[in-house]
């Protein structure tokens, strides 16, 4: 399936978004001054990498807000588009990029960015095009990985599985082994990680084609991994509670959750709440759902979009491009525990020192480089990919709660995106 976001899909919100925006957040440099750029972005390498821009490119200035991340960016986009004041670029991740180019806050950069395609493996690039038209360049990947404490599956006697079913067999082994501990914990609420086990087993929870868009949460790929997770929660094998709390955090660093399935940034999350472990821990592949399918989707990441407001689209693709394919912004990205994007930065890794986490593990970045490749190219998100994760959350949440089906769940949040959708004006069916 190819991945577009078409133009009946923008005309379908018409109605809903104030398009051609006045006034961007730079200053035009066409008289022979500085341009001046606003740039909104989260997290801990984004003021490294704007002040590393500033000190090399004096006829390009950049002003950095941090907006908060995620869901809390793109709608303080969304709104700031409306009222014309949307920043010239803004980090963006990768779930919600269709929501920003329907709403009208991405603007289409395929003449300033389309010699850099190939400095990005397909499965990246494509996360940030739609349509043939680019939208953002990529500048970090968050595909998904076994990180799992070595130490304790060496002490019980695990071996690392490859498959889910082998995963299965180790979680119950580990409860055999040790009564205290779980392999691995299930998140009701976490809406992306499900998202990805789905698309690894070929879930497709939104497709459009010519403007119609179809939805299917409870798509048989979906339902399985569903089930396949209700089984390990029947027999009690997994722990069915929420990630990060002061609870789980104590069982982890006692060493009784074992395993995170997840992007490959949960090192450095594991080390800030339980950087004593360093050392024990370590990262495989995810497990497959077919033996030999290596094929993994993402777990987070993000583009840098230019908005539709900017009055200065070309420099603001050129920023956008250096802090996503320069070497100079690769080596603050590995530094601050980012996964480059591009290929550059991924090989750059290969130079670097493995995570805090696991510094034996001297193959990390090797192994991260070959889940990468693998990476599953042309998966769609829809526009209405908040409404989606608050109802799986909710939806989810309950059904642990409650003991109802996982399954179960994954219909009543595939009512709310279709009801929504329907309510916002798209044309859309059921899978």
């Amino acid at each position: 399936m190819r991945r577009r976001i078409l133009t009946g899909a923008t005309v379908a919100l018409a109605a809903l978004v104030v398009s051609g925006c006045a006034a961007g957040g730079g200053t035009d440099g066409a008289d022979g001054g500085t341009v001046t750029l606003e740039y909104w972005a989260w997290g801990t390498a984004q003021k490294p990498l704007v002040d590393e821009w500033n000190s090399t490119h004096p006829d390009i200035q950049v002003t950095h807000t941090d907006a908060g991340g995620g869901s809390d960016s793109s709608a303080k986009l969304v709104t700031a588009a409306r009222a014309g004041s949307a920043p010239d670029v803004a980090l963006v991740e990768y779930n919600t990029l269709p929501a920003m180019i329907v709403a009208g806050v991405a603007t289409d950069i395929s003449e300033y960015v389309g010699d850099v395609e190939a400095d990005f493996a397909p499965g990246v690039w494509s996360q940030a095009t739609f349509d043939g038209a680019s939208y953002g360049v990529p500048q970090d990947a968050g595909p998904q990985a076994l990180t799992y404490n070595a130490a304790r599956f060496e002490e019980l006697g695990i071996a690392v599985p490859t498959t889910w079913a082998e995963f299965a067999d180790a979680a119950a082994a580990v409860r055999a082994a040790d009564p205290d501990a779980y392999i691995t914990t299930f998140a009701p609420a976490e809406f992306g990680g499900f998202a990805a086990f789905a698309q690894q087993a070929g879930a497709e929870w939104w497709t459009v084609e010519d403007g119609d868009w179809t939805v299917g949460f409870d798509d048989p790929a979906s339902v399985a991994v569903a089930d396949y997770w209700q089984d390990l929660i029947d027999r009690d094998l997994v722990r069915a509670e929420p990630l990060l709390t002061p609870e789980w955090n104590a069982q982890l660093n006692e060493g009784n959750i074992l395993s995170w399935p997840a992007g490959l940034w949960a090192a450095g999350v594991i080390n800030g709440v339980a950087a004593d472990m360093a050392g024990q821990w370590a990262m495989a592949p995810l497990p497959q759902w077919e033996e030999g399918d290596a094929a993994v989707a993402f777990q987070g990441g993000s583009a840098l979009v230019v908005t539709e407001s900017s009055e200065n689209a070309e420099a603001a693709a050129e920023f956008a491009t250096w802090m996503a394919n320069s070497e100079e912004a690769a080596r603050i990205q590995i530094g601050e525990g980012q996964y480059p994007a591009s290929l550059l930065g991924q090989e750059m890794t290969l130079e670097s020192d493995p995570p805090a986490l696991m510094p034996q593990q001297t193959d990390y970045w090797a192994v991260a480089a070959e889940i990468a490749a693998n990476t599953i190219p042309d998966l769609s998100w829809g526009p209405n990919v908040n409404v989606a994760s608050s109802a799986f959350q909710d939806a989810m949440s309950a059904a642990v709660t409650n003991g109802t089906p996982l399954r179960d769940a994954l219909a009543n949040t595939e009512d709310v995106v279709f009801n929504d959708m329907e309510t916002s004006g798209f044309t859309v069916t059921r899978r």
